[in-house]
């Protein structure tokens, strides 16, 4: 049977905060993160707080990010979140310490159901742990644990659990070395 939105009935999803809060949100990401207008992470750590989200201690957010829902975002210290990043966090999105999203990298929580006629909105959510590294124009989807020390190449797409450590390329992404640190905490692989 094909596909039929008229039929698309999303009434069972809930983002969490009323139409006040999410319209302020709105203004505050438009003007604040989602442009050039104030590059300075401080203010806008404090003004994700105030929003709900749990931030850490030294969090780096370039220009340009778009996140969807504040309060459904856990960050934790040193994490690092390039320009243009999208976090389109539906559902929870937990970040891990010392994490380095890069530049136009995406985070989808939201996604639909192909084989349902009415095109079904399904929402997961990701945790990435920490020392993870998303590569620029990385997409981690729904559902997805990025575990700790993980690489996800420049434009990978991870749609699966990770393994410690693993280095992934390609789309879908597939784990195509293992990360190793010597004794000093130098990386190599």
């Amino acid at each position: 049977m094909p596909v039929n939105l008229a039929h698309y009935d999303n009434r069972h999803y809930h983002p969490g905060a009323g139409l006040v809060k999410r319209a302020a949100w709105y203004v505050v990401n438009a003007v604040l993160f989602d442009s050039w207008w104030w590059p300075e992470s401080r203010f806008k750590c404090v003004l994700l707080r105030g929003f709900g989200a749990r931030v850490g201690s030294a969090v780096v957010i370039k220009p340009r990010v778009n996140i969807k829902y504040p309060w459904h975002l856990e960050l934790g210290d040193q994490v690092w979140i390039g320009e243009g990043v999208w976090i389109d966090n539906l559902a929870r999105v937990r970040v891990a310490s010392n994490v380095c999203i890069s530049q136009d990298a995406v985070l989808l929580t939201g996604n639909h159901n192909y084989k349902d006629q009415a095109f079904g909105l399904v929402v997961k959510e990701i945790h990435i742990e920490e020392g993870a590294w998303i590569g620029a124009r990385g997409v981690v989807c729904g559902g997805v644990r990025v575990r700790r020390d993980t690489v996800l190449t420049v434009g990978s797409v991870l749609q699966c659990d990770s393994e410690v450590g693993g280095i992934y390329r390609g789309n879908p992404a597939e784990r195509v070395r293992q990360r190793h640190f010597d004794g000093r905490g130098v990386a190599y692989g």
